[in-house]
Order: structure tokens, then C-alpha cells, then sequence
């Protein structure tokens, strides 16, 4: 795929949604950085419906400590591997107060330091909290990456660098948002909506569907 192909792309699904953004409920970069933790294999809507309800009682690293881990394993337990993500959030929390003063840092390396944090979920954090170029590649980006030819790779690593690679500058802050968004509702995994899709005819997906 070339470039002003690519170019193309991007300008359709920035004018369809000019101002994409997580559909994970969060008012704080710690809020965002606990709800990517749990989101690992679950739903973002199973997510939302347990920190709606966790939030309002602790949304602090020193709240969540304060909680203690049985008190946050009855918050989260509608969300799946909710034990080891618990373990996982008390002993992030405990970091973040003891090494950055209670606030997440701005910082890939700090950030992957913490329990139950990745590449994937730093990224997230620095691009939706921070407003960092970053990409996240979940299965979504991964697929529709893939089948479109965006930017074809055999495993997320190298999705993530052809993507910072290949995608126009203007269009970065935002390009992690619109491939998710486009991934879940349109891209589906088993039956592509071809049909419905705004940038159909730019896609190199030889097996198009109605």
C-alpha cells in the first residue's frame, strides 16, 4: 500500500469521527491506567460496569492500598482472571506511591516497570492520558492492519513499527483511537462488514464481503 493510499484512508476516518477516544470510563491518568490493566481479556462495557462502581470509593493508588486486596477483589470480581489482576493493581499501586509520589508517570520505562503493565498497556496510557504518537496493538489494530496491507506484519511488535512508520504524522495522536474503533465495528474478525465500510474500495483485502 503507498502512502497517499494510507493518506486517504486516515482522512475518511478522521472525518467520520473527528474526536476519537477510549470507550474505557476514566476521569485521571491512574483511573485509565487501572482500567487498561483489568480491560486484559475482558470487555471494555464489563470494565466500565465495575469501575463505575470502584471509582467513586477509590481512585487513588493510596484508596486502592487503603481498600486492601480483598476489598478490590469484590469491585472487580465480574471481570474475568479478576484474583491475579487485583494482586496485579495492589502491588502497581504500592509502586506508584512508594517510587512516584502517587501519580503515574509520563514514562515508558516507569510504566512497564509496573505489575500488570506491557508495551500495549503503556502505550495506551501515553497516548490517552499523556497525548504521546504512540500505538497500542491490540487484536483489532493487529487485524485490520493485516487484511487492509496498512501496514502488514507477522506479529504486534512489528505492526506497532511499521504503523509509527507508515502513517502520516497529522494523523498519529489519534490513528490508535479511529484502527480500534474501526476494528470492533466495522473490521469484525469473522465476517467483515465490506459493505458498510468507508474505506472500502482503498482496502487490499482480497476477500471482500457484502
Amino acid at each position: 500500500m503507498n502512502l497517499e493510499k494510507r493518506r486517504q484512508i486516515f482522512e475518511r476516518l478522521r472525518a467520520e469521527n473527528p474526536h476519537p477516544t477510549t470507550e474505557l470510563n476514566y476521569t485521571t491518568p491512574f483511573e485509565l491506567l487501572i482500567a487498561v490493566i483489568l480491560s486484559a481479556q475482558a470487555t471494555d462495557k464489563g470494565v466500565n460496569k465495575a469501575t463505575d462502581k470502584l471509582f467513586p470509593v477509590a481512585n487513588t493508588p493510596q484508596a486502592i492500598l487503603d481498600l486492601g486486596l480483598e476489598g478490590l477483589r469484590d469491585h472487580i470480581k465480574t471481570i474475568g482472571l479478576f484474583n491475579s489482576k487485583a494482586a496485579n493493581v495492589m502491588k502497581a499501586c504500592e509502586m506508584l506511591v512508594t517510587l512516584h509520589g502517587g501519580e503515574v508517570p509520563e514514562d515508558r520505562a516507569a510504566l512497564e516497570a509496573l505489575p500488570g503493565v506491557g508495551r500495549k498497556t503503556a502505550n495506551v496510557v501515553l497516548n490517552t492520558a499523556f497525548g504521546h504518537p504512540t500505538m497500542a496493538v491490540d487484536t483489532h489494530i493487529f487485524r485490520v492492519s493485516n487484511r487492509t496491507r496498512i501496514a502488514p506484519g507477522k506479529d504486534v511488535r512489528e505492526v506497532e513499527d511499521k504503523l509509527l512508520r507508515f502513517i502520516p504524522k497529522e494523523f498519529m495522536q489519534d490513528a490508535h483511537h479511529w484502527l480500534i474503533l474501526h476494528g470492533r465495528y466495522v473490521c469484525v474478525a469473522r465476517k467483515p462488514r465490506c459493505g458498510a465500510c468507508i474505506i472500502e474500495d482503498l482496502c487490499e483485502f482480497k476477500e471482500k464481503s457484502e
